[in-house]
């Protein structure tokens, strides 16, 4: 069982914050210009127009807040919610000082209380035409942009009622989208290129560092969470991050549906029988599962899971929440997933 400790988990996050601060004195970016206003963005289907850089954010989701971080606009901030662990280590002092509205969904009137001339968020569903906290037009309405990942609405339906069904993989590509998008309506689009740089960098160090292990085929089953613990579980669908987190490695999805998240019994699992189970280690407590100290003792005690293959071998591999959503953490799932296959002996 592989089980990175708070301290290494600490660690990749100090790694990946020193290397954005690093990069503070890196040149190998481009050189942007200035923003020119008023800026027109076509996002997820809609277009926003900025006369001037935003003056105040609230942030919804936290792959977004620590983008925002990352460029060095931590003082724009005016609240923030949904959020699925501990932020970033080298943001940790600033984030602390900003209000969290909410750990999950905030409310439409919370988040304008702020009076923020911009709301961004990491999901559709909170930021959309399903909106749980508010439709795009409602913000509108009030003279307040909105902006949404592009990696949640990119070759993605989120027109039903549950995380959404890709029709194609997901990549980095929206998430350094994001980046540049916002580093253009703040302004910063010089550091936007630098953070970008920096992370194209070392996503080509993580998938170097398992060429070797590309003619394996491991199969994997990621648990998210459950509604119950002894319900169905939410597994990564075919194209979520996950997915692009095993293709670079060659591993293989034992779940077969475009779904982001799908629900699916333990015995439809142990008829795949996974040979390793990765699982999300979250603070988030919307759900029992959620807490990763009860899947592993699921894991252990249930009468189907107990006798899967991973579980037997103890293969089990604890990732965080974040890197198993489209965010600039999924690098980190890459390393975490390549070291924990090398550990257990199944690649090279």
């Amino acid at each position: 069982m592989v089980f990175p400790s708070r301290g290494s988990h600490a660690r990749n996050l100090f790694s990946f914050g020193a290397a954005i601060f690093a990069g503070l004195c890196w040149s190998g970016a481009p050189v942007a210009a200035q923003t020119k206003y008023p800026l027109t963005v076509k996002n997820c289907g809609v277009s926003v127009t900025f006369e001037r850089a935003p003056k105040k954010v609230v942030s919804l989701g936290q792959s977004m807040t620590e983008i925002l971080f990352s460029l060095g606009l931590g003082d724009k901030i005016a609240g923030t919610a949904v959020w699925f662990g501990p932020v970033m280590a080298p943001f940790e002092a600033e984030n602390a000082k900003i209000k969290r509205l909410a750990d999950n969904d905030p409310s439409f009137e919370s988040v304008i209380a702020q009076e923020p001339d911009l709301v961004t968020a990491q999901y559709e569903w909170h930021l959309g035409p399903n909106g749980r906290v508010g439709k795009r037009e409602q913000f509108a309405d009030l003279k307040i942009g909105t902006y949404v990942a592009p990696a949640d609405c990119a070759d993605k339906d989120n027109s039903g009622s549950g995380d959404g069904v890709r029709v194609k993989m997901v990549t980095t590509a929206p998430v350094y989208q994001a980046i540049r998008e916002l580093a253009e309506i703040f302004d910063v689009k010089r550091k936007g290129e630098e953070l970008v740089a920096r992370l194209q960098r070392r996503e080509a160090e993580a998938a170097a560092s398992v060429a070797a292990a590309k003619a394996a085929e491991v199969s994997t089953l990621f648990w998210f969470s459950s509604k119950e613990v002894k319900g169905d579980p939410f597994v990564a669908g075919l194209n979520g991050a996950p997915a692009y987190i095993m293709s670079k490695i060659g591993a293989q999805n034992v779940i077969k549906v475009n779904d982001e998240w799908p629900t699916t019994s333990w015995e439809s699992i142990a008829a795949t029988d996974p040979a390793v189970i990765v699982i999300a280690r979250m603070d988030r407590r919307r759900f029992p599962a959620d807490d990763v100290e009860v899947k592993l003792k699921f894991l252990e005690t249930d009468p189907v899971a107990s006798k899967l293959s991973a579980v037997r071998n103890k293969r089990i591999v604890v990732m965080d929440a974040q890197a198993m959503n489209p965010s600039i953490r999924t690098i980190d799932g890459v390393e975490v997933f390549a070291k924990s296959l090398k550990m257990f002996g199944m690649v090279d």
